[in-house]
């Protein structure tokens, strides 16, 4: 039986997180969310959705020839074909990039995949809901992400790269939360700190409207 997945929407655009930004690449973003974050930017994914077989969205992929996919949601881990989708895109030879929100173990992704784990700040609302063990699955190729709303946010985070030494096992980004917090306020902040990480925007959001679809 040919494996299907519930799909929001899939579409050309720029990547605009993580250490490839930039990029264009294939948003694939998969229906349903476990979490409930205070700022999230994609509520129209937890619901409705298609369903797609894993070879017509690596089809769509090849297709678009930028030899680069972005798996995301909602959670994309929540859907059990994830894995393979990844896998296939992966043996088509198209590079994956998979965002997820830290709260379900990544140890089915295939070998190969770059991980950018969301860690959820306190501000977030859920932060008591992440798998730690994903720290211990990261890769040097990996990110890790901590979107920040505020000072607590930043001091949290910084803690959690202390004990967990994430600077030296994956690269760290610090995302201002869009309309919340400065860009500049966090970009002191880090510089104050001495921490190896990235002062990290969503330049999607800057290049077009924030709440805008399908770019």
């Amino acid at each position: 039986m040919t494996t299907s997945l519930t799909v929001t929407e899939v579409y050309p655009c720029i990547l605009g997180e993580s250490t490839l930004a930039g990029r264009p690449c294939t948003l694939v973003r998969l229906t349903g969310c476990n979490l409930r974050c205070r700022y999230c930017d994609s509520e129209f994914s937890f619901h409705g959705g298609e369903r797609r077989t894993v070879p017509d969205l690596v089809a769509t992929a090849r297709d678009h020839g930028f030899g680069l996919a972005l798996v995301t949601g909602g959670e994309p881990l929540l859907q059990s074909g994830a894995p393979e989708l990844v896998a296939a895109l992966l043996a088509e030879g198209i590079a994956v990039q998979v965002e997820t929100g830290g709260s379900i173990d990544t140890s089915a992704l295939p070998d190969g995949a770059h991980v950018v784990l969301d860690l959820k700040c306190p501000a977030s609302g859920e932060s008591g809901r992440m798998d730690w063990g994903n720290l211990a699955r990261l890769r040097p190729t990996d990110d890790v992400k901590f979107v920040v709303s505020d000072r607590t946010d930043f001091d949290w985070a910084l803690a959690i790269v202390e004990e967990h030494g994430l600077e030296a096992r994956a690269n760290v980004l610090f995302s201002p939360a869009f309309g919340t917090l400065d860009p500049a306020t966090l970009a002191e902040w880090i510089l104050a700190s001495r921490v190896r990480g990235r002062l990290h925007l969503q330049i999607h959001k800057y290049v077009w409207e924030p709440d805008r679809r399908g770019v």
